[in-house]
């Protein structure tokens, strides 16, 4: 099965959403092997292909873990 560059299966790539209120795609960083949320810039790790959605585990944004500054 062919993989992303986070080693992140592609059918669950084309699933993963930010949890914040928009719900929006995630931009991948290969650098920090991390998911950004396009809108309210969490960032979520990842680990052996493994995408951590939880919020705990969530980097915060400017406005917080899945809030949108403004």
């Amino acid at each position: 099965m062919p993989e992303d560059s986070l080693g992140i299966d592609p059918l669950l790539r084309e699933l993963l959403r930010c949890p914040c209120p928009e719900h929006v795609e995630l931009d991948d960083d290969l650098a920090d092997s991390e998911l950004v949320c396009r809108r309210c810039a969490t960032r979520f790790p990842v680990r052996d292909g493994l995408p951590v959605m939880l919020l705990d585990e969530a980097t915060a944004g400017p406005a917080g873990v899945g809030e949108v500054a403004g």
